[in-house]
Parts: C-alpha cells; structure tokens; sequence
C-alpha cells in the first residue's frame, strides 16, 4: 500500500508561502486528513525539526503566540529541489494509490506546476503494469491468472480516477488555491 510522503506534503504545504506548524497542519488535515488520519503534533515538529536539520527548510522569522514563539518556515531551494523530484516520479502502480496521487495532484496545483504532466506520467505507469499483469495473466495457472486480475482491476480503477481528475483540474484548482 502507498505511504504518504509525510515530509515531500509539507514542503510543498511550504513552496506558497512561509508558514508556521498550526498552518502546516491545519491546511494538512483540511487537504489530505479526509481518511480519518490528521497530522499529530508530534509528527509534525518532528519532520520539520528534520527537514530544517537536513536544510530543506529554514526558519524565515517568528510570532510571538500564548506560548512559545511560533517560527515560520519557509523552503529552501534543497527542499524544492526535493518536492519536484518527488512530484515528477510515478508512484508505483498498486492497490489503493489514490491518496498519494490526490497529494501529488494537489501540491501541483498549489505550486503552479503542471498537475496534468505528473497525471499523464502516472497514466505511463500504470499502462505498462497492466501491460505486465496481462502477460502474467496468459501465461500461468488460474492462481497466477487469479491473481492478475486482482491486480488490473484495481488499476483499472486508478485510471479512472486519473481520468476523472485530469478532466477536473481546473475545478480542483479553483476549490484549493489560495
């Protein structure tokens, strides 16, 4: 099953503009917390803490707050470099991708980039699994064929989604653009 990228969302949360950890995970939750898993806290701080460490992100100023000063981040060219690396790579085609390419969708129209390129690449990825899967299917014992369709069903559905996405980029965008 495909992991969310925890620390490549937050930098493209960031690439916008500059925020401060409750924006992060505010926007987080709001976007991508639709599967009943927000951000903790502790997640959060923790990957930032990371990601400064690791020079992706720096602390661009702080506001004072009812407690600590809140820093405000920003990303660095090392983390953008980071965030379209991660944007341009097809996810691996398997059984319930969507809320990874969701993300990646998303990210890309924040940013301004080419949402429909990264879809496109994904589409290529998938059609050459399937490709995969259907040679699997011809060539072995109903376990093995069994098992390949499993396999196409769910990219199959993925496509879909990938159509359907594409064909309503331009609302998506409207709805999240700030």
């Amino acid at each position: 099953m495909a992991v969310v990228n925890v620390p490549t969302t937050l930098l493209g949360l960031l690439e916008p503009e500059p925020s401060h950890g409750y924006e992060l995970k505010r926007e987080y939750d709001t976007l991508f917390a639709g599967n009943g898993r927000p951000l903790s806290f502790g997640q959060l701080y923790g990957t930032l803490a990371r990601l400064e460490r690791d020079g992706q992100i720096a602390v661009h100023g702080a506001e004072p707050g009812d407690g600590p000063d809140r820093k405000r981040y920003i990303i660095t060219s090392t983390g953008v470099a980071q965030l379209e690396k991660w944007l341009a790579e097809p996810e691996k085609p398997e059984p319930l991708l969507q809320a990874v390419l969701f993300i990646k969708v998303v990210l890309a129209l924040l940013s301004d980039r080419p949402a429909e390129l990264y879809l496109d690449t994904q589409r290529a990825a998938h059609l050459a699994r399937m490709r995969e899967l259907t040679a699997m299917r011809k060539s072995g014992p109903l376990s093995r064929t069994l098992l390949a369709d499993f396999g196409l069903f769910h990219l199959e559905a993925d496509l879909r989604w990938i159509e359907m996405t594409a064909a309503r980029l331009d609302q998506l965008r409207s709805e999240i653009v700030r």
